[in-house]
């Protein structure tokens, strides 16, 4: 089959057509293996069947897109060498858009397409072809596969996919400084023709900028653009594709440039000198004017430092920059006075702070203008002499004592009297009182150091003329210590007496507190008291550094014997005139542990360790006293009453105590009661107890005068057979 195009062959083509007819005309198969085209006959020979070799050669078919023809595009012709002309050979087609784009006459093998194609959705297309009998349907020619390539047409204009563009260059740039790069995309086929080869050029903007007609970058094409004479630009470029050439398809976009701020300008004041209004009543730190330099730059290119360059102004006034506003703000320093100086002279500077070392051919960046004062009078209140008073008294002085004084003026030019007065919403004035003319600071009551050593008071003062114009000033007030407070001994706790102490040894070193000042109470005395007798069990030794050492006097210490001692010490203290007081320490004797080297009572100890109380502990022991007390009762009344009411005969008999005394006849009643010897009943009551020796009496007869014979009965050593 054939392949037959509206289009001329490429020579390469060609050439393979013709290698592929050569090596099907040469092809041969050895003689002693005979091929499938090949008989061997009787006689050894072979006989070669020739077949005709078909034609069935393919190519690849072209068809232009955008056809907009009335009639269907012709794409190419299918033959076969089998095909005779007689119309016994059908041609059929199959694959990518067979019957609907692309259509084949079943006689002829020609191929149409019916529908304008677009490259750019679809470039190629694959299909089969086959050659079949018309009468018998067999296939004359084995199903082939081609592809038509749809071929490309410039159609499609440049975009600029990213558009519009928004660019920014520093004004007063070099010229070719490079803007921005902008690209265009052609759908066209770039390996076809100049259909997808752009050009860019400019179509707005010149003499400002340009662009590369290759590349696309847009470049500075005017150098020392100014910011402050023209920010914003508008750029449009084209992309052309075909070269360039006429006929090309353009797209374009726009690029809006705005030129970035530098530092090529300086603070500029508008006017070189300046006048200002000041009260001499405004208040030091508070803002008293303004004044403001005015730079073309933006941001930080535009920001002023403000500094006043003369002393006589830098010493009274001071000035910073506002950041929202950009003016100088100006401050006072010192008070004004307008008695004493009634204009000031400001030489004030503007200075950029950042500078662009590339423009300082143009100078410095900074501008000095001359700012003046005027100082207002105005009716001012009364000034102290002084920022604020210290003052002192003694303690317990009456009531009306000087404390000290306060002076105050009136600073204007008429020099109004003045009168004083306390705040009366403070505390102090339950203490002092002021005298109205002269200022002079009075007690009202005694004071006591030891219960408020520092007073603070406000003191104010007016004009007589203009009362409502008031100054204020603080006044501090000491306290001065006399020696009115007696020491005592500084208590630390209980006074351990160890048990083992011996003569000469140490109890306990003391020392003395007193409420007066320090300087009158850093020197301490101690003595016991010289009215009473000498202490037998302690003394006391004077350290002479403002202590006393308590010495025991007597060895061994019992607390069972004796528990507490009191011991009364005198101190004095070294102020003047000397004050001395007594105190009273109670010292508990009392077991100590470790040999007396820690003095802690063992019973404290014990107490300590279980959480348990003295009185706790006294409560238990005399429960358990009580009880043993009620055991031993009751063992007791069980005892006698297992003893016998009547003692035997035996036992009578052999308890009979022999005596030598005379009895007392019938008027000795009471030596012996033998009631018990007629009325064993009786003799319950009168029973002795083995266990308790009996009483001794005696008893004088008043007749005989002369003591009767005393009786032992003691049971315990009666005598048993």
């Amino acid at each position: 089959m054939r392949i037959s195009t509206t289009s001329c062959l490429c020579p390469f083509l060609v050439c393979l057509c013709f290698i592929q007819r050569c090596y099907g005309a040469s092809h041969h198969v050895p003689a002693k293996v005979p091929s499938k085209n090949q008989t061997k006959l009787a006689n050894g020979e072979t006989e070669v069947h020739h077949r005709p070799k078909r034609g069935w050669i393919w190519n690849q078919f072209f068809v232009l897109e955008e056809h907009m023809g009335p009639d269907a595009q012709y794409v190419g012709k299918l033959h076969s060498n089998s095909d005779k002309g007689d119309g016994s050979v059908r041609y059929i087609l199959s694959g990518e858009g067979a019957g609907t784009i692309f259509i084949i006459d079943e006689v002829t093998g020609d191929i149409h397409a019916t529908k304008s194609l677009d490259r750019e959705r679809k470039t190629h297309y694959v299909l089969h072809a086959q050659a079949l009998d018309r009468n018998t349907e067999e296939a004359l020619e084995p199903k082939s596969e081609f592809i038509i390539k749809v071929q490309d047409i410039n159609d499609n204009a440049p975009k600029f996919p990213d558009g519009p563009f928004v660019a920014t260059v520093p004004e007063m740039s070099e010229l070719g400084t490079s803007v921005l790069q902008v690209t265009a995309t052609d759908a066209d086929d770039p390996t076809y023709g100049n259909s997808a080869r752009i050009v860019y050029s400019i179509l707005q903007g010149q003499p400002y900028f340009s662009v590369d007609p290759k590349t696309g970058i847009i470049r500075t094409a005017l150098a020392n653009m100014d910011r402050e004479a023209r920010e914003h630009y508008t750029v449009v470029i084209q992309a052309k594709d075909m070269a360039g050439q006429v006929g090309g398809l353009s797209g374009s976009t726009t690029i809006n440039i705005t030129l970035t701020d530098v530092n090529d300008n300086p603070p500029k004041f508008p006017q070189k000198n300046y006048q200002l209004y000041v009260p001499e009543s405004a208040q030091v730190g508070k803002p008293v004017g303004k004044i403001k330099a005015n730079d073309e730059d933006l941001g930080i290119n535009a920001d002023i430092k403000y500094s006043i360059i003369n002393s006589e102004g830098a010493n009274m006034f001071s000035i910073s920059t506002d950041r929202d506003t950009r003016e100088g703000v100006i401050s006072l320093k010192k008070p004004l006075n307008y008695e004493r100086k009634k204009t000031y002279t400001l030489h004030i500077e503007g200075m950029n702070t950042h500078m662009d070392p590339r423009f300082s051919y143009i100078g410095s960046f900074k501008d000095t203008a001359t700012l003046k004062i005027s100082v207002g009078d105005v009716d001012e209140a009364p000034v102290f002499s002084m920022d604020y008073y210290i003052m002192d008294v003694y303690e317990n002085a009456p009531s009306g004592t000087e404390v000290g004084a306060v002076t105050a003026r009136d600073p204007d030019s008429r020099n109004s009297p003045v009168r004083y007065f306390m705040d009366s919403k403070e505390e102090g004035e339950r203490y002092f009182r002021i005298e109205e003319s002269s200022g002079v600071v009075r007690t009202t009551q005694p004071l006591d150091r030891e219960d408020i050593p520092w007073h603070n008071i406000t003191v104010m003062a007016s004009e007589v003329d203009n009362p409502s114009l008031l100054s204020h000033v603080p006044v501090t007030v000491q306290v001065l210590d006399v020696n009115d407070n007696p020491p005592e001994i500084a208590a630390d706790g209980e006074v351990i007496v160890c048990e083992s102490s011996r003569p000469g040894q140490v109890i306990q070193t003391v020392t003395a507190v007193d409420k007066d000042d320090f300087a009158n109470g850093q020197r301490f005395y101690f003595a016991l008291p010289s009215q009473l007798p000498v202490n037998p069990n302690f003394t006391l030794k004077d350290n002479e550094d403002s202590s006393a050492s308590i010495i025991a006097r007597r060895r061994r210490f019992n607390h069972l014997t004796q528990e507490l001692y009191e011991l009364p010490i005198v101190v004095w203290d070294g102020g003047e005139p000397s004050l001395s007081g007594t105190s009273t320490l109670t010292l508990r004797v009392c077991p100590c542990q470790r040999h007396g080297r820690i003095r802690i009572c063992q019973g404290e100890a014990f107490l300590s360790s279980a959480g348990l109380s003295t009185g706790a502990l006294i409560a238990i022991l005399l429960c358990i006293v009580i009880l043993l007390a009620i055991v031993v009762l009751f063992v007791t009344l069980r005892r006698s009453k297992k003893e016998p009411l009547i003692i035997s005969e035996e036992d009578i008999r052999e308890n009979v105590v022999t005596y030598d005394d005379e009895g007392g006849g019938e008027e000795d009643t009471e030596a012996f009661d033998i009631i018990a010897l007629r009325n064993p009943a009786a003799a319950e009551e009168l029973k002795f107890r083995r266990d308790i020796r009996p009483e001794v009496r005696q008893h004088c007869g008043p007749a005989r005068n002369r003591q009767s014979p005393s009786v032992d009965l003691n049971l315990s050593t009666r005598r048993h057979a």
